[in-house]
């Protein structure tokens, strides 16, 4: 499903994340991300604006990309499973968590959670 990576320059990547399906590279230093596997779970992002991103989090079949400096976020991923984050709020975003389905998005400095 998603294990053909010969399209995918690692060069400078630094951390590389998953779901059940899908694969997402990111390179910390220039905040570019690469994915691919299956493209219903979010292995092709190539129409997302991921510039500037910092953490990648995933679920089973979900990815959220986040610029902790920006606040700005953006999920992809299998569309039956909410892959819209766009309506959240992750200014002063500390932690991420995830299970198989959903995420938690934290403030520590506030103790003010999101979740979907």
């Amino acid at each position: 499903c998603g294990g053909a990576c010969g399209d995918v320059d690692f060069a400078g990547v630094t951390d590389v994340y998953s779901n059940e399906y899908a694969f997402a590279a990111l390179n910390k230093d220039t905040g570019k991300v690469q994915c691919w596997g299956d493209s219903r779970f979010g292995g092709n992002c190539s129409d997302l604006d991921l510039d500037g991103v910092t953490e990648v989090y995933s679920t089973s079949w979900l990815f959220m990309a986040l610029n902790k400096n920006t606040g700005k976020a953006q999920c992809w991923g299998w569309s039956r499973a909410d892959s819209s984050c766009s309506d959240l709020d992750f200014a002063g975003v500390t932690d991420v968590y995830s299970t198989g389905e959903d995420f938690v998005a934290l403030n520590k400095n506030t103790g003010k959670a999101q979740c979907w």
